[in-house]
């Protein structure tokens, strides 16, 4: 574990592989701390030869919190949206794709392959787009555009992500924590209980804070319509989606891959909005290659 200065905060981070290797970021989503990408798709990674960077974006784990700052609320957020009218917001998913982009700097990495799962994929596009520059490929992992006219999330993914725990006590949190994994999670590949239980149980350990989704929540409604951009990013793009995807269907994979030119999507059947152990090796394949093919 280590922080850096970053885009004016302190970002947690973790730097694993050969420093000579190739760099990639990895850039987790919404509500969701670094250790969501699993240290076995890590080490993958790494095996394959490149130095991996996960992180916890801003008011998350243990990188800077955004203490008191107030955010609109789901309903409000919702109204505005269909009205057209962008909300005043805390942040901005351009200002956390600044945080990764000020976090290769901090560690003076030049250029590095970005790779964002869900909310994280929008910030992964938004570097893609905002420091082209400093990207030599994106990897968007079942995320989406913005697109309003995209089918919206299942209401039993949406309701438990955005319903709080029961209590701050320790087995609430995890009690809940696992009841979310289960609801978003790949039917095809459930996670032994046991398993589950320990994993939600160490991120409960590591970090609890509340109040940070709400903030990240308002950046993504906030963020609109992202084809536009999109249509600019000219970095090498992969796209990899689960065909049952229950909070971000596979049609947000299918409009970002359309959105952005030359891009390719790759989707598998059973895969849910999580990143499965039984799927690590194949995810890794599918991410490698297409860095090194973007390299060479």
């Amino acid at each position: 574990m280590a922080q850096a200065t970053a885009n004016g905060i302190t970002i947690e981070y973790e730097d694993h592989g050969d420093p000579s290797h190739p760099p990639m970021l990895l850039i987790m989503g919404f509500g969701a701390q670094l250790t969501l990408w699993p240290i076995e798709l890590v080490e993958a990674l790494v095996d394959r030869g490149f130095r991996v960077i996960r992180y916890d974006n801003r008011d998350i784990g243990l990188s800077h919190k955004f203490d008191g700052v107030k955010a609109p609320g789901l309903i409000k957020l919702t109204i505005l949206s269909k009205l057209g009218i962008t909300p005043k917001v805390p942040y901005t998913l351009a200002d956390m794709a600044d945080d990764g982009a000020g976090l290769l700097d901090a560690l003076e990495i030049e250029r590095a392959h970005i790779v964002g799962a869900s909310m994280g994929g929008m910030i992964a596009q938004h570097v893609a787009a905002r420091h082209s520059d400093k990207a030599l490929s994106l990897t968007s992992i079942f995320s989406t555009t913005g697109n309003p006219k995209l089918p919206a999330a299942k209401k039993e993914a949406m309701k438990v992500l955005v319903t709080r725990p029961a209590s701050m006590e320790e087995e609430a949190l995890v009690n809940h924590g696992v009841k979310l994994s289960r609801t978003i999670g790949s039917p095809g590949y459930p996670a032994p209980e046991e398993k589950l239980r320990d994993r939600v149980r160490e991120s409960v350990r590591r970090s609890v804070y509340p109040e940070g989704p709400t903030r990240h929540l308002s950046a993504i409604v906030a963020d609109g319509d992202r084809r536009p951009m999109l249509k600019d990013v000219t970095v090498p793009t992969l796209v990899l989606h689960g065909e049952d995807d229950p909070l971000v269907p596979v049609e947000g994979g299918r409009d970002t891959a359309a959105s952005i030119p030359g891009a390719t999507i790759r989707t598998f059947p059973g895969w849910g909005h999580d990143l499965p152990m039984e799927l690590v090796e194949a995810i890794a394949d599918e991410i490698a290659g297409h860095a090194k093919a973007s390299a060479s």
